[in-house]
């Protein structure tokens, strides 16, 4: 069997592609893979880093301006898009796949629509509560759409297509117990997480900065573990010091660039704070770890704050627009969170509820349908 699997620009396009990858290598080692992505993008790394080959071809998101500079950017996507699509029908007829499976991004588009047009079968996947435009673009001709939230599916036209499948995370999401995590990170007591991508938005982490002095104030209530991202690491640091804070010499406080160890930090919590990207919320629903949610406000189509919402309705998360979150609105969240116990404990089985651990291995099952075509 071989594979091609399509996706890119973030973590959590490609972050399910690889998850599907994994297993599908699993159920059968002779199987072909190989991923299409775009140039500059996080798929050069995260994928070879997992052990499958990438190739990337030039790409361009549209602007939604109006404006002379909007118009040369959005004539120079199309080229990027009518090149990459040759680029593409040229290495599908030297990999022979027997499905393309797109994860999102529009790094993804020129591979599905190549493949649509040479009859190969294609499966997409939506990660999102709200599709993107290279899902909207290539459902009409895929095979089957796959969707992780049960709101998106009223989005597309052919229904008798879509399945509501969940999104794939690492299977340490799924299975990391609490207290195996806090005995191997060595914690005790309430602990805080919050991150707000690998970059680190500057307006949360600038909220984070500002909080720690109402942390000190109460003598530390909780243990918090921060990653300021690749941007925050820079100036971050500087601004809790300013505060009065030496979080460098202050047990309660782990303040790091990144959090490698994600599944096991985040089942050690009792509230984890972030952003509401897709991955993120199926990696918290996953864990069951009760949630403070503040959605990016500079996305398309105000998807995270969607996302953020079916997590809310659900009752397993608190959701804070980011204009409202302040430092002493979150601290105040967060003391609320760790005094009542049996709330968390409910939002826990509620996340839980909505997770679908089975969301990999049912995509492998329709990849394997589509592939005896």
């Amino acid at each position: 069997m071989n594979l091609i699997f399509t996706c890119g620009g973030t973590a959590g396009h490609i972050n399910p592609a690889i998850a599907v990858a994994n297993m599908m290598k699993e159920r059968h080692p002779d199987c072909r893979i190989l991923f299409i992505g775009a140039v500059g993008h996080m798929e050069e790394t995260l994928v070879p880093q997992a052990g499958y080959a990438v190739k990337c071809l030039p790409g361009s998101g549209l602007s939604r301006g109006k404006n002379l500079a909007a118009l040369k950017k959005n004539l120079y996507a199309v080229k990027c898009v009518l090149d990459a699509v040759k680029a593409c029908k040229g290495i599908f007829q030297e990999f022979q796949p027997d499905v393309v499976i797109g994860t999102g991004g529009y790094a993804s588009f020129p591979a599905l629509y190549a493949a649509q047009s040479m009859k190969i079968p294609t499966c997409v996947h939506e990660s999102n509560a709200v599709p993107g435009v290279t899902t909207k673009l290539a459902a009409n001709k895929a095979d089957r759409v796959l969707v992780a939230f049960g709101e998106s599916a009223g989005y597309y036209r052919r229904r008798e297509r879509v399945e509501v499948v969940g999104m794939p995370v690492r299977q340490e999401f799924l299975y990391m117990k609490k207290d195996e995590a806090r005995k191997a990170l060595g914690l005790e007591g309430h602990v805080v997480v919050s991150a707000f991508g690998s970059q680190g938005a500057k307006v949360m982490n600038e909220t984070i900065a500002d909080m720690m002095p109402l942390e000190q104030a109460d003598g530390f209530p909780f243990h918090h573990i921060h990653a300021t991202g690749s941007f925050g690491k820079e100036w971050m640091p500087q601004r809790i010091r300013d505060h009065g804070v030496d979080y460098e010499n202050c047990p309660a406080l782990d303040v790091r660039e990144y959090i490698y160890d994600m599944p096991a930090v985040m089942a050690a919590a009792d509230v984890v704070i972030g952003r509401a990207g897709s991955a993120t919320c199926n990696e918290i629903a996953a864990s069951g770890t009760p949630c403070i949610l503040i959605p990016s406000p500079n996305v398309t189509n105000n998807h995270q704050e969607k996302n953020a919402r079916v997590l809310e309705e659900g009752g397993g998360a608190v959701v804070l627009l980011e204009k409202e979150c302040t430092a002493s609105v979150l601290y105040e969240q967060i003391r609320s969170l760790l005094a009542d116990e049996k709330r968390r404990e409910e939002m826990s089985r509620k996340l839980l509820a909505m997770s679908r651990p089975d969301s990999t291995e049912r995509i492998c099952q329709i990849v394997e349908e589509l592939s005896k075509r």
